[in-house]
């Protein structure tokens, strides 16, 4: 029997995130093996511009789900708001953010440690809101886009972006047949709440639904020591805990039943924009 989606219990999500090193570790493996795709925040700042009153100065711009900061930062390099709000459950991943932008973005650059379910934020408080990556986290996704519509004045606009429900297939694929762990690709998808497949749907329920865009993004381990290194952070698979404290260890059992080669895989990004509808007069 597949175990439960560890992305949307609330306590194993916690733990995944109690230690930021671990998301470094995690996008660290794969930014290395990436090999075709856009950088996800230069195609957010993109689409915001796009899709955003050109004649009237942004107020506020929350990055819910900021994780480490990357898209905040870039947000903060690109986009004229007088205010930025990176937005995070976890302090320890906050921190980890604060520390890698240091000064960057001024006084402009708050950081701010709440559960996107209930943003203390006042309502109509944004003209931007941006959630990328993280509303698979949420067993109610719908109702987290219902807050960030909330918080969106009329007319401000929801930049979203999720992940294909077969992201990384192949890798699920070398898990099972190194006997590592069997059931891998049986278990739920990680982004099976709010994923390529949904998202529009899940925006429409709160929010005007402007563009969609789907992007193939591709990757390509360079052997099993580097497929080591992501699976050690992958909390899909029943990996002992040595193995993941262990990636050589973890190299040698792929070795040991697998040969040694380049594992390419694929994972679909998609991107939703959404307005909060302009009050009639």
């Amino acid at each position: 029997m597949a175990a439960a989606n560890p992305f949307v219990d609330a306590t194993c999500v916690s733990a995944l995130y109690q230690d930021a090193d671990r998301i470094a570790r995690r996008t660290d493996s794969l930014h290395r093996a990436k090999t075709a795709g856009r950088p996800v925040a230069d195609v957010i700042v993109d689409l915001a511009d796009r899709y955003l009153d050109r004649y009237r100065r942004i107020s506020l711009a929350a990055d819910v789900g900021c994780g480490r900061g990357s898209s905040t930062r870039t947000l903060a390099e690109e986009l004229d708001a007088e205010r930025i709000l990176g937005i995070d459950a976890s302090a320890a991943v906050l921190a980890a953010a604060r520390q890698r932008l240091g000064h960057h973005g001024g006084k402009r650059l708050r950081w701010l440690c709440a559960d996107f379910h209930h943003l203390p934020l006042s309502t109509a408080a944004c003209d931007l809101v941006v959630a990328a990556f993280c509303l698979y986290h949420s067993s109610e996704p719908a109702a987290v886009v219902s807050e960030l519509a909330r918080c969106l004045r009329p007319g401000g606009v929801a930049v979203l972006v999720t992940k294909s429900i077969d992201s990384y297939r192949s890798l699920d694929e070398l898990v099972a047949s190194s006997g590592l762990d069997l059931d891998a690709c049986r278990r739920p998808s990680l982004y099976g709440s709010a994923h390529s497949g949904n998202l529009a749907s899940l925006a429409g329920r709160s929010l005007m639904v402007r563009h969609v865009e789907h992007e193939d993004h591709r990757f390509t381990f360079a052997g099993h020591a580097h497929v080591a290194e992501y699976l050690a952070t992958n909390p899909k698979y029943t990996i002992s805990a040595s193995f993941r404290r262990d990636t050589s260890a973890l190299t040698d059992a792929l070795r040991a039943q697998v040969p040694d080669q380049a594992v390419a895989t694929t994972s679909q990004v998609t991107y939703v924009i959404a307005q909060k509808q302009e009050i009639a007069s």
